[in-house]
């Protein structure tokens, strides 16, 4: 019986492990703001992703996520700006402010300096929603908040255009294949975490940040 314990535990043990993203951290490790794989790698349709129901609201994911944005260099101030932000832009586009912040968070921590880098064609990619054409302001902070309503309202009109090929709801069914193809561009409905080139982890991150997890 022992022998067969010890079997269990090791395959368990195994088990484990396999499902879990390499390294160990404590999900509630406020110590670092360097981008990682969310605590779990979800795959297959939206509907194997987790529901809406485990989403928090707007003003719970931003306390959440505050201390994270000012980790990276963004002042209390720009901060601050990029709540205001991030309220007008969801209500004038039409993307939901949680996801639209969640979005902020996977691509740059909030960190209104944020690298700009360049596609192939020469087109910028930068600011805090690292989406082409946006504009950036690299390695610097105290911004107006036009500068930062700049940054989100491209990547907002960019998203809510992934929304529209999606049904344009504020759904699962919509949000998480569009948030797939803001990343990679095209769509693997049948599997969001096929990142087709791009971040195969990026729906599964989203969509726990949407629950809570951040870093």
């Amino acid at each position: 019986m022992a022998i067969f314990k010890s079997i269990l535990l090791a395959i368990s043990a195994a088990t484990l492990a396999a499902s879990s993203p390499v390294g160990n951290y404590n999900i509630n490790d406020k110590t670092a703001h360097v981008a990682r794989a969310g605590p779990i790698l979800y795959s297959g349709p939206w509907q194997s992703f987790p529901g809406a129901d485990t989403w928090l609201s707007y003003d719970q994911l931003f306390e959440t996520n505050r201390p994270f944005m000012a980790m990276t260099g963004s002042t209390a101030g720009d901060i601050e700006k990029i709540d205001v932000a991030v309220r007008a832009i969801s209500a004038s586009v039409g993307v939901p402010a949680n996801v639209l912040l969640s979005i902020i968070m996977q691509e740059s921590h909030g960190n209104v300096g944020a690298p700009v880098t360049s596609s192939p064609e020469g087109i910028p990619t930068g600011g805090l929603m690292q989406c082409y054409g946006c504009p950036g302001y690299e390695g610097q902070y105290n911004l107006s908040q036009d500068q930062i309503n700049g940054m989100i309202q491209g990547g907002a009109e960019h998203y809510k255009g992934n929304m529209a090929n999606w049904g344009n709801s504020g759904d699962p069914s919509t949000i998480y294949p569009a948030l797939r193809e803001y990343n990679s561009g095209n769509v693997n409905a049948d599997n969001l975490s096929d990142g087709r080139g791009a971040t195969p982890e990026y729906v599964s991150d989203v969509s726990q940040r949407l629950g809570g997890w951040a870093d």
